[in-house]
This record gives structure tokens, sequence and C-alpha cells, in this order.
């Protein structure tokens, strides 16, 4: 007698598992939104706000830190430079801004992946930075290479998710200062989608776009953006030598910058939505600008990663009501300068994959959908508020992703949609289940997730009584035994490879 199963219940088996996989192997757009942009701020408080952040330019100024060729260059374009402190005039920096693009390509490996970062569009990029992993099985624990190359795969598998972004995870059981090898070559081999380069040191941001050369050719990188990079203020009004020293090298390359003021509301900010965002618009503008007197025109994005503290702890807080109104009020700032925004995710301080980080992360990734971001990263896999990567809620998140593919699409209207044949067919008193229309249209009509679980509680229980996490836990690993990764030109790889073992053997390991 044979183990399977009749062939009727094995193709609709088969049809519910494609489904629930989302297009595997397809390139998923990025979204192209047709929901109008949800706005909080007047225009007259967002007058107010920026010549606040042109008051804080002007009289307080920021300090650039221990790199004398940055400040030369403010002097040189007329800023009032004092020290390490420099002091802006008024419209001296949306002036130079103006030779920044409104919207550019990121391209990937496979062009069918290329990203446009502008606009009405958004592209989610997975989780960056956490030292820690976690999952059901192994718990938490620091993060290997083999974590990183898990979570590239898994960013490759998601229909949903657009780009391989940057460091999903630390990969601690390599050198601090070889590591960025492997972590680029990760995203290279792995998958064709596009990607982050280092930003840790300027010696491994130029390792980085070597890498890109090898795998792009120069002449293409030196006239497009192939990588994208995280610059971090450190707030408040300062950035330091190891974050302007990526800075210069991938601006001199045309290669896009983030400039994102990373900040923490009442500890590195005040306390106020208003006062932050014009620390934030003055930060961002300052180091945007400084890009552009770097190589006009190379892309660079108007980056927010805001959130607010516990007044009673001092711990850092996601999914508030304050986090929302930062970040919507941070994207109508970019938009007015003309620059595509960085922000949003599904941010969470819990150390589950549970209520508390869904509910959260669910707040965060719809005000990102609905505050006209451009560049969402930490969009699936981040947990305990930055500094763990997580299995399970990777795939959690990357389901809420699907939907809000969907939710951007906005109300179609024309004639299949009003469905008028569907309801001169059923009638009154009637069901639309068997309908042509129905017919036509069942596969499509509604987003179906992957994690969540509609059945009764009879069926329920006879699948083992499993919840969220634990289902999410199945789907990651079913993602990863299924993976194949796309091809890669082995001339190429074997250029990239060794270019590798050269570097590393050209200076010694270190854990700085």
């Amino acid at each position: 007698m044979s183990d399977a199963a009749p062939s009727g219940r094995r193709g609709r088996s088969a049809r519910r598992e494609r489904r629930q996989a989302g297009p595997a192997g397809q390139a998923v757009p990025y979204i192209s939104r047709k929901l109008p942009i949800y706005d909080v701020l007047s225009e007259e408080g967002v007058l107010k706000v920026e010549a606040n952040a042109d008051r804080i330019l002007a009289e307080i100024g920021l300090e650039f830190r221990e790199d004398p060729e940055v400040l030369q260059i403010w002097k040189d374009a007329g800023a009032d430079v004092d020290g390490e402190r420099v002091r802006f005039p008024k419209d001296m920096l949306r002036e130079i801004l103006k030779t920044a693009p409104s919207q550019f390509t990121q391209h990937a490996r496979n062009p069918a992946r290329n990203v446009e970062i502008g606009g009405n569009n958004l592209v989610f990029a997975p989780v960056y930075g956490p030292p820690f992993v976690t999952d059901l099985d192994q718990g938490r624990r620091y993060g290997t290479i083999e974590d990183f190359r898990n979570f590239v795969k898994l960013a490759y598998m998601s229909p949903w998710m657009h780009h391989s972004g940057g460091t999903v995870c630390e990969p601690v059981d390599l050198p601090v200062n070889k590591r960025h090898f492997d972590m680029v070559y990760s995203h290279i081999k792995y998958s064709d989608k596009p990607f982050m380069g280092s930003v840790t040191a300027p010696e491994r941001a130029e390792d980085s776009v070597k890498m890109a050369q090898i795998t792009f050719g120069e002449e293409f990188v030196d006239q497009n953006c192939v990588m994208i990079q995280l610059i971090n203020a450190n707030s408040p009004l300062v950035f330091d030598a190891t974050m302007l020293g990526a800075l210069k090298v991938y601006a001199k390359n045309n290669q896009a910058c983030i400039v994102s003021p990373f900040i923490l509301a009442g500890a590195m900010s005040p306390v106020t939505v208003a006062g932050t965002l014009s620390q934030v618009l003055a930060e961002a503008m300052a180091g945007c600008a400084l890009t552009q007197l770097i190589r006009p025109g190379a892309p660079v994005v108007f980056g927010a990663f805001v959130s607010s503290i516990s007044m009673q702890s001092g711990a850092p807080t996601f999914g508030s009501p304050e986090g929302s109104l930062l970040l919507n009020g941070a994207a109508k700032l970019a938009r007015r300068l003309n620059l595509p925004f960085r922000s949003g995710g599904s941010f969470t301080a819990s150390k589950l994959p549970d209520a508390q980080s869904a509910q959260e992360s669910a707040q965060t990734i719809l005000a990102t959908l609905q505050s006209g971001v451009n560049f969402a990263l930490h969009s699936a896999g981040w947990l305990e508020g930055g500094l763990c990567s997580s299995y399970e809620k990777f795939v959690m998140d990357a389901d809420q992703l699907g939907m809000m593919h969907v939710l951007a699409k906005g109300i179609e209207v024309d004639d299949e949609t009003l469905a008028m044949d569907a309801l001169q067919e059923v009638g009154p008193g009637g069901h639309f289940l068997g309908a042509a229309h129905t017919q036509r249209n069942f596969e499509s009509a509604f987003y179906r997730s992957s994690i969540a679980d509609n059945n009764s509680y009879e069926q329920w229980l006879a699948d083992g009584e499993l919840d969220a996490a634990k289902r999410a836990n199945g789907k990651w690993k079913e993602m990863l035994r299924s993976y194949t990764g796309p091809e890669l030109d082995p001339a190429i790889d074997d250029a990239l490879v060794s270019f590798m073992a050269e570097r590393k053997a050209s200076f010694p390991d270190s854990n700085v």
C-alpha cells in the first residue's frame, strides 16, 4: 500500500504550499505605493522645525571629530570652522544638497532585482547589526558566520524582501578586522539581491568597493550605485572619524550613503518630538551635504533612526506613538529637501517572538508604509531592541511585509474589481463561492499568511497545538532546506576568493 496521498489531495496541498511560500524564485518588485502619504506635521509646524534646525546649525553647530580633511572641506565650502566645531550659514546646506538625486537605482547582481530608492517606492531590507542570534531550538547566543549566511539565504528566499541588507548579524567567530570580507562575500555568493558594504573602518569600506568592482566591473561601479551604506551620526551633533572615513570612501566612489542620526529621544535628543525632529534635520542635512561636497551627484539618503526611552529605566522603547510621530515628521522633512528617506522597520524591545514583539513591530511597519519611507532597514528579524536577530521573528516579520505589499496597492477600481457580473449571477439571497468571478480570482483575492492559523480548534489540536513562533520555527527550517542559490560566474567567484585571501594574509588578525 502506497504512503502517498491521493492525487487530488496532493494537488491541493501543493497549491496551498506554493501560495503560502509566496512567488518563490520570482523577483517580487519593490513597493510602489498607490496609497496617499499620511502626514501629521502641519505646514506651520514644519516651518518652525526647519527654522529651529537652522538655528542649531548656525548657533551651536556640529563636531566632526579627528578628520582634518573633512574640516578643510567645510572651510573651503564657506562654513565657520572652529577647531572641530563647524557652524553653517542659513541655507548653505540646502544649496549644496541641490545636486543630490531625488531618486536612484541600486543595481543588483541580477538586474531583475534592481531597486529604485526614492519617490513613491519602498524597499524592505532585513535586520542590521545584532551581535546575538536566537531560535527556539538553541536559544540566545553570539552570531556566527553560519548564522550570517543563513539570514542572507532567508532574505533571498523571502519573496517580500527586496534587499539582502548588510550586517544581518555579527559573525563573532571571525576576527573583527577581517569578518567584513566574509560578510560582503556572503551577500554576493548566496543572494543576487542588492546589498550593503562595511562601514566599520575606511579600509574596510575600500575592501567592499573593491569586491563590488570585481563583481560588477570598475567602470560600472564608478557610474552606478551597487551598494548602499549606513552612516550613523553620533548624536547629539557629532560625526566621528570612523563614520566620516567610510562616508568619504563611498561618496568618492559614487556609492549611496544613508546618513542617519541614531537617536533615543530623551537621552540623545530632547524629550519632545519637535525638538528631536529639529536635531534630526540638522544632523542629516550636514552629513548628506558632505557627500555632495565630496562628489556632487552621489546618491545619498536622509535617514532617521529615532525611538523613545523609558523615563523610569532609560531603556529604549519601540512601537510607541512618539516613535511613529517622529518617523512621520522626519519623512516630511526629507521630502521637503527632495531626498530619499530611510526609517522604520519591525522594531521591538521584546526578548521573544511573542505578542509584545508582534504588536510593537506592527505599529512600526504600518507607520513605515503610511509615512512615505523609501528604504526600510530592520524590516525583518529584529528582536531585543536590535541586540538579537531572531530566526522565527524573521519569517513572522516577512509575512507582515507581504501584507504591506497588498495594502500599498490601495483599492483598485475597474470592471473586474467592481464585479457586476458576479452580482448579476448570484442575485438576492445567494452566495458567491461558486460564481465565475470568484473562481477567476480566488487564488489572488486575499493575502494568505504563511504563519497564521485560521483552521478550527479541532484542526489546530490535530496539527500539534502550535503557536505562531513554533509554526515560524518550522517555516525557516524548511526554507533553508529548500534553498538553492543563484548562479555566480565562476571567474568572478574565483577573483573574489583570491582577493580576500590575499588581503587577509597581508595583515594580522585583530579583535578591534
